[in-house]
């Protein structure tokens, strides 16, 4: 694929440029097309993205619908069967922004103001389209052959709530029709697993008008995070961490030697207790410390491992709520451990261990990111030295591939993150590493060394779900809501075919309900057929017993499996025994 720069100089596009390039050309294309559709339309900015693009446009008292979506797309086919060359010219500033203001072009003359008085400013032009753009692009409309524009959303003005409200239109461009169909083939199947719809079928949480951003958790909802947590707790226990809960509400002073009333009260609730500012928290490694700070510690202490699954709360934009995984109530799976500097390797190893362990019982494949040091940085080169080259070491003895993120660390120390992928190839940031001088010092927590000395401890905070809510987000998305059968809100349903059977169907509902596992008992007077469908395609629980005389008189049950419409049929209790084994092991 040729592309044209600033310049106007044509070359070959490297392989790993094509994309971003094909993208940020379809921006231009749709820009175009939009303003042949509305011709008042005053544009911002207009970038590639990682699967696609978008441009902010400001459309006056226009507000498009998915028809007008359809046009743009139909108009931008057009523009590339014109075969329109992609051309680059650069003026000086204030002929840009004469030529800017010519076409009441009010966002770019803004945006000229930007640079320096003796900038030069490029721009790209394709048929009677102008735009400010540094580049490069496609020599030639026709190059782009595979896009779609998707969605319409708000986007303030340089993305500062004190500016307009724009209309940010976006779509998406691949290299090939192919590779567009596969992507329109993973989002349909993305909609089906959506866990805001697959949740109100399944009746695992609700969202109200009366609390935006916090989850109310269903009976059903509730089983499966318990579920969750159990397995959490055991793993806690198993490697070696002490369970602690901080409270909810603490003064402003514990924040502001946090540091976080200076630096997060906007994402924090406030309150008055006797005449005092008080916060909902948001996090909880501030509690964490006044539990290490309450009483003293010696080298042999160390390293002290606390977990917190705490509730915390963060303000977040009513426009950027989504389900589970932007919300403003969660519970973390948190957990924060105090260590001396000799202990960080092995105590970033073993914490590695634990959070794999989480992604490999579900399942999910990962990919690891060690971040250095970033400029704006605290504590001293030593320091961070140490932590960083403890956090290397730990992953390079376990023969852990990763990738070093330079600079993208911490201001407080560097950090390893876990990126998950799930079953549609998304990409999802939830277990940290992080390494932490900060807190210790702001707290200022001490041990006494061997030789009798103070020394302050290391802190490390770690997640690896991220929360319990987004990660039952993830986990819903990823089962389709076939969660397995340890994890299931209901793991068994007892389907009566007919009254006369209801009593022995009783009978075995509460054998099984004494067992320990989760049963329901269908009651209704519905089919059989029915009831079949309904436990199977919406409540989606694991194994059904189909109960008619047959098994009435033999004193049997007819299993059914939620991924079969075959039965087997076998006596209760070897039943029972093959479900405890399956939750027991967490196949």
């Amino acid at each position: 694929m040729k592309i044209i720069d600033a310049h106007g100089a044509v070359s070959e596009c490297p392989e790993e440029l094509e994309l971003d390039t094909l993208r940020h050309s379809a921006a231009h294309i749709m820009a175009q097309a939009i303003a042949r559709i509305w011709p008042q339309a005053d544009f911002g900015f207009g970038p590639a993205t990682d699967k696609g693009f978008y441009y902010d446009v400001d459309l006056g008292d226009v507000k498009p619908t998915e028809e007008d979506l359809q046009k743009i797309e139909a108009e931008m086919k057009k523009i590339t069967k014109e075969n329109l060359p992609f051309k680059s010219f650069i003026l000086p500033r204030d002929e840009a922004k004469k030529l800017m203001a010519d076409r009441n072009a009010k966002y770019k003359l803004e945006h000229i103001d930007d640079f320096d008085d003796d900038t030069e400013i490029s721009f790209f032009q394709q048929g009677e389209y102008i735009d400010m753009c540094s580049g490069p692009h496609i020599t030639y409309t026709k190059a782009l052959k595979a896009f779609k524009v998707t969605s319409v959303s708000g986007a303030y003005w340089r993305a500062d709530s004190n500016n307009k409200m724009l209309t940010r239109i976006y779509g998406v461009a691949f290299r090939t029709k192919d590779e567009l169909a596969e992507y329109e083939r993973l989002i349909a199947e993305a909609e089906k697993r959506d866990h805001r719809k697959i949740g109100k079928e399944m009746q695992l949480f609700m969202m109200v008008d009366e609390g935006p951003g916090f989850p109310f958790w269903l009976p059903n909802g509730m089983k499966l995070k318990n579920a969750l947590m159990d397995y959490w707790h055991e793993k806690q226990a198993e490697y070696g961490y002490e369970e602690i809960e901080t409270p909810t509400i603490l003064s402003r002073k514990l924040w502001e030697t946090s540091g976080h009333w200076d630096h997060y009260k906007d994402n924090m609730y406030t309150t008055l207790i006797d005449d005092e500012d008080y916060a909902v928290k948001p996090m909880n490694c501030p509690g964490a410390c006044l539990v290490y700070k309450s009483q003293l510690h010696s080298y042999r202490d160390l390293p002290l491992r606390l977990a917190e699954a705490g509730h915390d709360h963060r303000h977040e934009l009513r426009g950027a709520l989504h389900g589970l995984f932007r919300v403003r109530a969660f519970t973390q799976d948190d957990a924060h451990l105090y260590v001396r500097p000799d202990q960080i390797t092995e105590e970033v190893t073993s914490t590695t261990h634990l959070i794999t362990d989480y992604y490999k019982q579900f399942g999910f494949p990962f990919k690891v990111e060690l971040s250095t040091r970033p400029e704006n940085s605290m504590g001293s080169d030593e320091d961070w030295e140490l932590a960083t080259e403890g956090l290397r070491t730990a992953l390079d003895s376990m023969g852990m591939e990763y990738t070093v993120n330079e600079g993208d660390g911490a201001f407080y120390g560097p950090k390893i993150d876990f990126h998950l992928q799930d079953c549609l190839g998304r990409t999802w940031q939830c277990g940290t590493i992080q390494l932490d001088f900060q807190l210790p010092l702001n707290f200022q927590l001490e041990y006494t060394d061997s030789d009798g000395t103070k020394k302050r401890p290391i802190m490390i905070h770690r997640a690896g779900f991220g929360s319990f809510e987004r990660f039952i987000g993830m986990l819903t998305e990823q089962y389709a809501g076939k969660f397995p059968t340890w994890l299931a809100p209901t793991q068994i349903k007892v389907l009566p075919v007919s009254d006369k059977t209801m009593d022995y169907a009783k009978e075995v509902y509460d054998k099984i309900l004494k067992t320990g596992l989760r049963v329901e008992l269908d009651e209704r007077g519905e089919k059989i057929g029915y009831k079949i469908r309904e436990a199977q395609q919406v409540d989606r629980v694991p194994y059904m017993l189909v109960l008619g005389p047959k098994e009435s008189e033999a004193g049997t049950v007819a299993v059914r499996s939620r991924d079969t419409s075959e039965t087997e049929t076998m006596t209760l209790d070897e039943f029972i025994a093959k479900v405890q084994a399956e939750v027991a092991e967490r196949k």
